[in-house]
């Protein structure tokens, strides 16, 4: 098994400045009450245009994010790469709305392609269906309502900018993960990465689709997925992760007066999860496997799962994958041992950003234990390198 406890080993990319200020944050991301009150207070000076932006740049931001460019992710790349880490670029900006936007964020999402054609370190790429889709469509799409002509005309366009990527994709031989979102636009998001995995993953997967095992029905839908895929010839490409829209997810549901999609506690979901993990190890090769996960326990279980198969920890169809700034013992660690890892390397203009920004600090307030664990990890590595 591999130990999640070498802390010299974690933080090795990190000086003791970096480190002190990952305590901080932490620490202060440990407060539901800060956070709660952080995120009105950084939407009001955003939207007063307060001079905020450095202050923003050289926490929160320089921690979660390499940048506001693919140039400037480079310094982070070179970073983790010394480590055997690799790099995936996500253009974070969702929830546009008009065709100029959507347009631009599609050319930022190839360009990130683009950029793992020519750089071994970044072998993957990823998007946002809400980057390239206007959210109204897409939950309409969902509801099985009937388009207007201006909306089918809008709709066609989204789809062929998907297409582009994926094709963009498949040409430069960079698998490309399709990100899960909320569960009024997921039904149709799935119809549209089904279509475009029949078309790029005939040899291998080249177009990856998100499962939230947070969700009750997803463990089901993976079984389908696959059933789907060996049916009709090809590669089921799945990026595995819990989920990001709990609260949400629940209070909408309560909001509307239908049951909650999401598991009831945290315990059915990790069954799910780690249950997943075991189906798509049991059907490889025939599943591309990406391992998202900031749990150790589900890290420790797929390594135990390869070593039953026999599977070498450099099998390239499964790879572990982690946000940058978050769980570095399990992804430097990993990495140490042989495991293919890649780190999520968040980038794009600050405020665009903050969206993903405040979804981390939420997360980590509302997992239990997360940032706790960040924490003491933090105070050994700190203890460490005092007594050296």
């Amino acid at each position: 098994m591999v130990s999640f406890e070498n802390t010299e080993i974690a933080f090795a990319d990190k000086s003791d400045k970096e480190l002190e200020r990952a305590y901080l944050l932490f620490k202060l991301v440990g407060s539901p009450t800060l956070v709660s009150f952080g995120k009105r207070a950084l939407n009001i000076a955003l939207g007063l245009r307060l001079p905020i932006k450095g202050l923003i740049r050289n926490t929160v931001f320089d921690h979660f994010c390499g940048g506001e460019t693919i140039s400037q992710c480079d310094e982070t790349i070179g970073r983790l790469h010394r480590h055997n880490v690799f790099s995936l670029l996500d253009y974070s900006s969702e929830g546009k709305e008009t065709n100029t936007e959507l347009d631009h964020s599609a050319k930022e999402i190839i360009a990130a392609n683009n950029a793992g054609k020519a750089d071994k370190r970044i072998p993957f790429s990823v998007f946002k269906p809400t980057a390239i889709f206007p959210n109204r469509l897409l939950a309409k799409k969902n509801a099985g309502a009937k388009f207007s002509d201006a909306e089918q005309k809008d709709w066609e366009a989204a789809r062929f900018r998907m297409a582009t990527i994926c094709e963009t994709a498949r040409k430069n031989d960079v698998p490309i993960f399709v990100d899960a979102e909320e569960t009024w636009f997921q039904d149709a998001i799935d119809e549209l990465v089904e279509e475009q995995m029949k078309l790029h993953n005939r040899e291998k997967a080249i177009v990856y689709n998100t499962i939230q095992l947070y969700r009750k029905d997803r463990l089901d839908f993976l079984k389908t997925s696959f059933a789907k895929a060996q049916n009709e010839g090809y590669k089921l490409g799945v990026k595995l992760v819990r989920g990001a829209y709990m609260e949400k997810e629940r209070q909408r549901a309560k909001d509307q007066g239908y049951p909650s999609p999401i598991n009831d506690t945290k315990s059915e979901t990790d069954r799910d999860y780690n249950a997943a993990l075991k189906f798509c190890v049991d059907n490889h090769p025939n599943i591309y496997l990406i391992a998202g996960t900031h749990n150790e326990e589900s890290a420790q279980n797929l390594v135990k799962l390869m070593g039953e198969k026999s599977l070498e920890s450099g099998d390239n169809r499964i790879v572990f994958s982690q946000l940058y700034g978050m769980s570095d013992n399990i992804s430097f660690n990993l990495a140490a041992s042989g495991y293919n890892v890649v780190k999520y390397v968040p980038y794009g203009p600050i405020v665009d950003v903050m969206p993903y920004l405040i979804r981390r600090a939420e997360e980590n307030t509302s997992v239990a234990g997360q940032t706790g664990r960040e924490l003491s990890l933090i105070m050994k590595e700190k203890a460490r390198r005092k007594a050296s």
